[in-house]
Protein backbone atom coordinates (compact mmCIF):
# COMPACT_ATOMS: atom_id res chain seq x y z
CA UNK A 1 0.00 0.00 0.00
CA UNK A 2 2.81 2.44 0.98
CA UNK A 3 4.51 1.49 -2.64
CA UNK A 4 1.36 2.79 -3.98
CA UNK A 5 0.59 5.68 -2.40
CA UNK A 6 4.44 6.48 -3.38
CA UNK A 7 4.46 5.88 -7.01
CA UNK A 8 0.78 8.06 -7.16
CA UNK A 9 2.55 10.71 -5.48
CA UNK A 10 5.33 11.64 -7.16
CA UNK A 11 5.64 14.00 -10.07
CA UNK A 12 5.30 12.49 -13.81
CA UNK A 13 6.76 13.67 -16.78
CA UNK A 14 3.72 14.88 -18.29
CA UNK A 15 3.36 17.34 -14.75
CA UNK A 16 6.66 18.59 -14.76
CA UNK A 17 6.37 19.61 -18.62
CA UNK A 18 3.48 21.42 -17.64
CA UNK A 19 5.17 22.91 -14.86
CA UNK A 20 7.77 24.37 -16.80
CA UNK A 21 5.57 25.64 -19.63
CA UNK A 22 3.25 27.76 -16.92
CA UNK A 23 6.74 29.08 -15.43
CA UNK A 24 8.07 30.04 -18.67
CA UNK A 25 5.04 31.93 -19.94
CA UNK A 26 4.08 33.64 -16.62
CA UNK A 27 8.31 34.97 -17.38
CA UNK A 28 7.23 35.60 -20.80
CA UNK A 29 4.38 37.68 -20.02
CA UNK A 30 5.94 39.38 -17.31
CA UNK A 31 7.69 42.37 -18.72
CA UNK A 32 4.30 43.21 -20.72
CA UNK A 33 2.46 43.31 -17.47
CA UNK A 34 5.21 45.46 -16.30
CA UNK A 35 4.82 48.08 -19.23
CA UNK A 36 1.47 47.80 -19.16
CA UNK A 37 1.28 49.10 -15.57
CA UNK A 38 3.99 51.49 -15.73
CA UNK A 39 6.72 49.77 -13.72
CA UNK A 40 8.92 48.89 -16.71
CA UNK A 41 10.90 52.17 -18.07
CA UNK A 42 10.75 52.10 -22.43
CA UNK A 43 14.05 53.69 -23.52
CA UNK A 44 14.59 55.00 -26.66
CA UNK A 45 17.71 55.24 -28.65
CA UNK A 46 17.97 58.63 -30.17
CA UNK A 47 19.37 58.39 -34.51
CA UNK A 48 23.35 59.54 -34.39
CA UNK A 49 23.95 63.09 -34.93
CA UNK A 50 25.62 64.21 -37.88
CA UNK A 51 28.04 66.89 -38.75
CA UNK A 52 28.69 68.50 -42.32
CA UNK A 53 32.35 68.70 -43.07
CA UNK A 54 34.34 69.58 -46.61
CA UNK A 55 36.12 67.13 -47.81
CA UNK A 56 38.67 68.65 -50.70
CA UNK A 57 38.95 65.57 -53.19
CA UNK A 58 40.85 65.94 -56.29
CA UNK A 59 41.43 69.51 -56.41
CA UNK A 60 37.50 70.06 -55.48
CA UNK A 61 35.66 71.03 -52.54
CA UNK A 62 33.18 68.77 -51.89
CA UNK A 63 30.59 69.45 -48.52
CA UNK A 64 28.84 66.28 -46.88
CA UNK A 65 26.79 65.45 -43.84
CA UNK A 66 28.45 62.42 -42.37
CA UNK A 67 27.85 60.90 -39.15
CA UNK A 68 31.04 61.00 -37.03
CA UNK A 69 31.62 57.12 -37.70
CA UNK A 70 31.23 57.41 -41.29
CA UNK A 71 34.97 55.83 -43.26
CA UNK A 72 36.45 58.22 -45.42
CA UNK A 73 35.72 55.07 -47.70
CA UNK A 74 31.53 55.48 -47.76
CA UNK A 75 31.79 59.13 -47.78
CA UNK A 76 33.94 58.80 -50.83
CA UNK A 77 31.47 56.07 -52.43
CA UNK A 78 28.28 56.75 -50.68
CA UNK A 79 28.19 60.25 -49.99
CA UNK A 80 30.39 62.10 -53.21
CA UNK A 81 29.48 59.35 -55.49
CA UNK A 82 33.24 58.29 -56.47
CA UNK A 83 32.87 54.42 -56.61
CA UNK A 84 36.31 54.45 -58.34
CA UNK A 85 37.26 53.31 -54.98
CA UNK A 86 36.43 49.87 -54.01
CA UNK A 87 35.35 48.31 -50.89
CA UNK A 88 36.95 44.99 -50.39
CA UNK A 89 37.62 43.12 -47.15
CA UNK A 90 36.95 46.53 -45.18
CA UNK A 91 39.33 45.82 -42.48
CA UNK A 92 42.40 47.47 -44.40
CA UNK A 93 44.01 43.94 -45.18
CA UNK A 94 43.51 44.01 -49.11
CA UNK A 95 44.14 47.42 -50.22
CA UNK A 96 41.78 47.79 -52.83
CA UNK A 97 40.08 51.35 -51.01
CA UNK A 98 43.89 52.88 -51.06
CA UNK A 99 43.57 56.61 -51.89
CA UNK A 100 46.18 59.45 -51.37
CA UNK A 101 46.05 61.69 -48.90
CA UNK A 102 48.42 64.73 -48.93
CA UNK A 103 50.59 62.60 -51.19
CA UNK A 104 50.33 59.40 -49.12
CA UNK A 105 48.78 56.21 -49.25
CA UNK A 106 46.11 55.87 -47.23
CA UNK A 107 43.47 52.76 -46.62
CA UNK A 108 40.17 54.78 -46.77
CA UNK A 109 38.29 52.25 -45.11
CA UNK A 110 40.40 52.58 -41.62
CA UNK A 111 40.21 56.08 -41.51
CA UNK A 112 37.04 58.35 -40.91
CA UNK A 113 35.84 61.32 -43.22
CA UNK A 114 35.81 63.86 -40.25
CA UNK A 115 39.40 63.19 -39.69
CA UNK A 116 40.40 64.00 -43.32
CA UNK A 117 39.17 67.91 -43.20
CA UNK A 118 41.98 70.21 -44.29
CA UNK A 119 43.40 67.47 -46.43
CA UNK A 120 44.14 66.95 -50.16
CA UNK A 121 42.59 64.00 -51.40
CA UNK A 122 43.41 62.00 -54.88
CA UNK A 123 41.28 58.88 -56.10
CA UNK A 124 41.57 57.14 -59.17
CA UNK A 125 38.97 59.62 -61.00
CA UNK A 126 41.54 62.15 -60.49
CA UNK A 127 44.64 60.98 -62.08
CA UNK A 128 43.81 61.49 -65.76
CA UNK A 129 44.16 64.80 -67.21
CA UNK A 130 41.32 65.08 -69.26
CA UNK A 131 41.24 62.28 -71.78
CA UNK A 132 44.98 61.65 -71.14
CA UNK A 133 45.75 58.80 -68.66
CA UNK A 134 48.33 58.74 -66.35
CA UNK A 135 51.32 56.91 -66.87
CA UNK A 136 50.55 54.49 -64.63
CA UNK A 137 46.81 53.63 -65.94
CA UNK A 138 48.47 53.53 -69.14
CA UNK A 139 51.10 50.71 -68.44
CA UNK A 140 48.75 49.26 -66.63
CA UNK A 141 46.95 48.81 -69.63
CA UNK A 142 49.80 47.47 -71.80
CA UNK A 143 51.40 45.58 -69.29
CA UNK A 144 47.37 43.67 -69.00
CA UNK A 145 47.63 44.32 -65.53
CA UNK A 146 44.63 43.35 -64.08
CA UNK A 147 41.51 40.98 -64.78
CA UNK A 148 38.57 41.40 -62.70
CA UNK A 149 39.46 45.15 -61.42
CA UNK A 150 38.32 44.46 -57.74
CA UNK A 151 41.53 45.77 -57.15
CA UNK A 152 43.04 47.69 -60.46
CA UNK A 153 42.19 51.15 -58.64
CA UNK A 154 43.71 50.65 -55.23
CA UNK A 155 47.01 48.95 -56.64
CA UNK A 156 46.98 52.07 -59.33
CA UNK A 157 46.87 54.35 -56.40
CA UNK A 158 49.87 52.44 -54.47
CA UNK A 159 51.95 51.89 -57.16
CA UNK A 160 51.88 56.19 -57.80
CA UNK A 161 52.76 56.85 -54.54
CA UNK A 162 55.64 54.04 -54.61
CA UNK A 163 56.68 55.74 -58.20
CA UNK A 164 56.78 58.99 -55.84
CA UNK A 165 58.24 57.24 -53.10
CA UNK A 166 61.23 55.99 -55.05
CA UNK A 167 60.30 52.63 -54.33
CA UNK A 168 60.80 51.15 -57.90
CA UNK A 169 64.95 50.31 -57.85
CA UNK A 170 64.26 46.32 -58.77
CA UNK A 171 61.49 43.99 -59.08
CA UNK A 172 61.86 42.68 -55.64
CA UNK A 173 61.84 46.28 -54.35
CA UNK A 174 58.50 47.12 -56.48
CA UNK A 175 56.90 44.02 -55.17
CA UNK A 176 57.91 44.63 -51.49
CA UNK A 177 56.27 48.32 -51.58
CA UNK A 178 52.93 47.26 -53.09
CA UNK A 179 52.40 43.89 -50.87
CA UNK A 180 50.16 45.92 -49.22
CA UNK A 181 47.67 45.63 -51.73
CA UNK A 182 45.80 42.34 -52.73
CA UNK A 183 45.30 40.56 -56.18
CA UNK A 184 43.16 37.80 -55.80
CA UNK A 185 43.60 37.32 -59.80
CA UNK A 186 47.26 36.51 -58.96
CA UNK A 187 48.63 39.58 -61.92
CA UNK A 188 51.95 40.50 -59.66
CA UNK A 189 53.81 40.07 -62.03
CA UNK A 190 51.97 41.99 -64.99
CA UNK A 191 51.27 44.56 -62.10
CA UNK A 192 55.24 45.13 -61.52
CA UNK A 193 56.05 45.49 -64.96
CA UNK A 194 53.64 48.02 -64.85
CA UNK A 195 55.19 49.86 -62.21
CA UNK A 196 58.42 49.45 -63.25
CA UNK A 197 57.49 50.71 -66.94
CA UNK A 198 55.29 53.30 -65.82
CA UNK A 199 59.00 54.82 -63.33
CA UNK A 200 60.75 54.85 -65.90
CA UNK A 201 58.71 56.82 -68.38
CA UNK A 202 57.97 59.88 -65.01
CA UNK A 203 61.77 59.67 -65.17
CA UNK A 204 62.26 61.19 -68.54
Amino acid sequence: MSELRRATSAPTRRTVLKSAAATAGGAALAPGVAAASGAQEVMSIEPAATAEITLSVNGRRRAVRVEPRVTLLDALRERIGLTGTKKGCDRGECGACTVLVDGERVKSCLTLAVMRQGSEITTVEGLADGDRLHPVQEAFIRHDAFQCGGCTSGQIMSAVACIEEGHTGSPEEIGQWMSGNLCRCACYQNIVAAVADAAEEVRR
